[in-house]
């Protein structure tokens, strides 16, 4: 990856510092566990391990608790809500405590603790408010606060959380961006923008890492080629140094940090909507091309309209099911489910070309707008796929051991994924600790990191395997494909979810490009990818018995790792490019703007 140097400006400096200090006073004022939680998860562990180890025995129970959930030792903040339960806290800790346990996704823990705060507590609004906002009940979580304002109970913060909840179910039903129509605008019939949640070089994501690949591609084909990011990113995520623009191999990636930003919601987008109309302006595409979800459509659709172009609506997964995972089942019937696939529905039949990752994503995708007219829309598949050092002659085992200072002896089970629940890395320790007795050589790698890495360091520990299990935590982009190259096996263990039954990653693609077989749940995205017995092996999903039986028939076989690894090495190679990907986008860009007709015309 090229990265452009030289460090931002002093005045873009001082922008992101006001920036940084009213992201900071927002979330306090909010929902100041969370912001800590975030924080937690943002620095890395050997400063805030040994901050939280210290914390554990704090004076304030909701700290020590929080502290807690950071070590990964949810049982030791059990303590806390247990001795809150039994009343041995005053009421304003134990709300505070049902804010930490909210914010561990412990519901009834949160309702049992609130049955002893006073409906008169100070606070208490915003608390019951926000539970109800986790559940999806917007209008109940609205409703709660404009009580608590009539009734002039409510703080300073309740007012400010009762603002930004109304905005954003203003947001999910109906709310729009508005802009004036430019009627002179002439677009450059090979000029394209994207509009993107987050981008490289602060975000690592897969998301990322496949916007980068498709936009050097598509540049390649000989497309100008920009793109855009959300109000604030990257200086909300922690990046004070940010610049206005980094140029990454090529590509500018145009930043939006003003120095107020809004405060809600709609306020943020029109912000936006009125930044990429002034970019576009300036860079004059043909086409725009956003992602999933919705909000990033409803800008994007109200700058296409302004100038009169089309747009494409890449959908790579469903982030109401996304939000719905780490939630009770019943989610799935609340008002924030309903309305949150209802916009996403009205903007997938808004867009002029609506492309997924796959076959499971497009039949839902389909299902969802069937819902809206007499037939579904259609829908193009773009999917994950290859490119740069994937295309590569791997390099022999041992020699990419070296490179990441991996034992060139050991038996290596990996994953490079980001360490949330969803992944089902708890199930791949179990798996492992299942092995090990025949297996003294084995080691468990996992590159990434991410909210469940505490909880999973905890588990090794308890398993007895905490020797066998390496965290590596994130590593640099170029570094990833070494790793890939170092494993035995890659491992997919993804819990069964709906996101993950239509979402296919970008990860097991990496790893088949590198020869590196792959064992991955059993789920309908993911057989997409791994071809049972031929590119790797399916498990069962959530069933640790199930994986380390597969897991232990490629080990055993160094044979069969090779067969399979060569064979998912030819498909990933002969299928899924970013060349053929970006040759394929960029026909249809041809398509949309009608110069493929002029080409033809020409002829």
């Amino acid at each position: 990856m090229r990265r452009e140097t030289g460090g931002g400006s002093v005045r873009q400096l001082g922008v992101n510092g006001i920036l940084t200090a009213a992201t900071v006073r927002e979330h306090l004022a909010d929902d100041p566990v969370v912001f800590w939680l975030q924080v937690a998860r943002r620095l890395p562990a050997v400063l805030v391990h040994p901050t939280a180890r210290v914390l554990l025995g704090a004076p304030w129970p909701a700290v020590g608790a929080t502290a807690a959930h950071v070590l990964g030792r949810d049982h030791h903040a059990e303590r806390f809500f247990e001795r809150a339960s039994a009343g041995e806290f005053r009421a304003t800790t134990t709300r505070r405590l049902a804010d930490v346990a909210l914010s561990m996704g412990r519901v009834a823990e949160t309702d049992r603790l609130m049955e002893r705060v006073s409906v008169r507590r100070k606070g208490r609004a915003g608390t019951v408010a926000r539970r109800d906002w986790h559940l999806g009940r917007m209008s109940e979580a609205v409703e709660g606060l404009n009580c608590a304002v009539s009734e002039g109970a409510a703080t300073a913060g309740e007012r400010r959380q009762l603002l930004r909840y109304e905005e954003e179910l203003r947001l999910f039903s109906g709310w729009r961006p508005t802009l004036t129509s430019c009627t002179d605008y002439v677009p450059d019939l090979t000029s394209v923008l994207h509009v993107l949640t987050n981008s490289l070089p602060h975000t690592q994501s897969g998301y990322a890492q496949r916007t980068h690949s498709l936009l050097t591609a598509t540049a390649a084909q000989g497309w100008s080629v920009a793109a855009v990011t959300r109000p604030g990113y990257p200086v909300q995520v922690g990046k004070l140094g940010a610049r206005s623009v980094d140029v990454i191999d090529g590509i500018p990636y145009h930043r939006i940090l003003p120095r107020r930003l809004a405060t809600t919601a709609t306020g943020r987008l029109q912000q936006e909507a009125e930044v990429v109309l002034d970019l576009a302006l300036r860079t004059r595409p043909a086409v725009l091309h956003t992602t999933t979800h919705f909000v990033n459509a409803l800008v994007t659709s109200a700058v296409a309209e302004a100038i009169g172009i089309p747009w494409v609506y890449e959908v790579r997964g469903q982030l109401a099911d996304t939000w719905a995972s780490s939630r009770p089942a019943e989610v799935t019937a609340s008002e924030r489910y309903r309305l949150f696939t209802a916009r996403e529905a009205e903007m997938l039949r808004a867009a002029d070309d609506v492309v997924t990752l796959g076959r499971e994503m497009s039949a839902r995708v389909r299902s969802m707008t069937g819902l809206l007219a007499a037939a579904p829309i259609p829908v193009r598949i773009a999917p994950n796929a290859v490119g740069g050092p994937y295309l590569d002659e791997p390099l022999p085992l041992r020699v990419a051991r070296r490179a990441v200072r991996l034992p060139e002896d050991a038996l290596i089970l990996g994953t490079v994924t980001s360490v949330v629940e969803y992944e089902g890395l708890d199930d791949l320790l179990r798996a492992a600790a299942l092995l090990v007795p025949e297996a003294p050589e084995l080691l468990v790698v996992v590159v990434g990191d991410g909210a469940a890495r505490p909880g999973l360091e905890a588990l090794a520990v308890e398993l007895g395997i905490q020797g066998r299990v390496h965290f590596l935590g994130r590593v640099p982009r170029e570094h990833a494909v070494l790793y890939h190259q170092a494993f035995d096996v890659f491992v997919l263990p993804r819990k069964d979810r709906a996101v993950t039954r239509a979402v296919t990653p970008l990860k097991p693609v990496e790893a088949l490009a590198t020869g590196t077989p792959v064992v991955a749940s059993c789920l309908p995205a993911l057989a997409e990818v791994v071809v049972d017995g031929t590119t790797g092996v399916l498990a069962a999903a959530e069933d640790p018995a199930a994986l380390a039986m597969a897991l232990d028939k490629l080990l055993r076989s160094p044979e069969t790792r090779r067969r399979l690894g060569e064979e998912g090495r030819r498909r990933a190679l002969a299928e899924r490019t970013w060349d053929a990907v970006a040759s394929a986008t960029v026909e249809t860009y041809r398509h949309l703007t009608g110069s493929d007709t002029h080409q033809e015309a020409s002829a």
